[in-house]
């Protein structure tokens, strides 16, 4: 259960998939409001990226960017943007698009780079990495932006880049 300070609610760490997300929640909290502050833990697999604790937060906990405050929301360069912690490929630049929603969007993954999977609140659609499970975003369908009406809404610290001149 949420404790409420001020116009702030503290979420004790067991209600994770219940709480909102991008709230400060105060100095013994992260910055994603995602419980305590705890190190960033090895990967399980020796090929992955070591996380920084902010990459954790979103990519291991399921936590989400702050809109607007990402790297590539803007990036227009042509390439590929691949999994921060498996460098799996997943979108490509052509793909890319602006939705003015806050994050990088997506009209199309690289086929079957992209694993969906049901929200516990029921409403949304989380985007997965389908080589390690990696925490992208969410999938947003008949919103009407592109052609192919989906919006793939990726935080930029879920991903690299890796420009088309310097791809092999």
């Amino acid at each position: 259960m949420a404790e409420r300070r001020g116009s702030r609610q503290i979420y004790p760490t067991s209600d994770a998939a219940q709480r909102p997300l991008g709230r400060s929640a105060g100095p013994d909290y992260d910055l994603m409001n995602l419980g305590p502050v705890r190190a960033a833990v090895e990967p399980p697999d020796p090929s992955w990226r070591k996380l920084t604790r902010a990459e954790e937060a979103v990519i291991v906990h399921r936590g989400t960017e702050r809109p607007f405050s990402g790297e590539y929301e803007h990036n227009v360069r042509e390439g590929t943007y691949a999994c921060k912690r498996c460098g799996a490929a997943l979108y490509r630049s052509r793909d890319k698009f602006d939705a003015r929603c806050g994050w990088p969007s997506f009209d199309q993954e690289v086929p079957g780079a992209v694993q969906r999977v049901p929200d516990p609140d029921g409403e949304r659609t989380e985007i997965r990495c389908a080589r390690c499970a990696a925490h992208l975003g969410h999938v947003f369908e008949g919103e009407g932006f592109t052609a192919r009406n989906v919006r793939h809404c990726v935080n930029s610290i879920s991903l690299t880049f890796t420009p088309a001149e310097a791809q092999p």
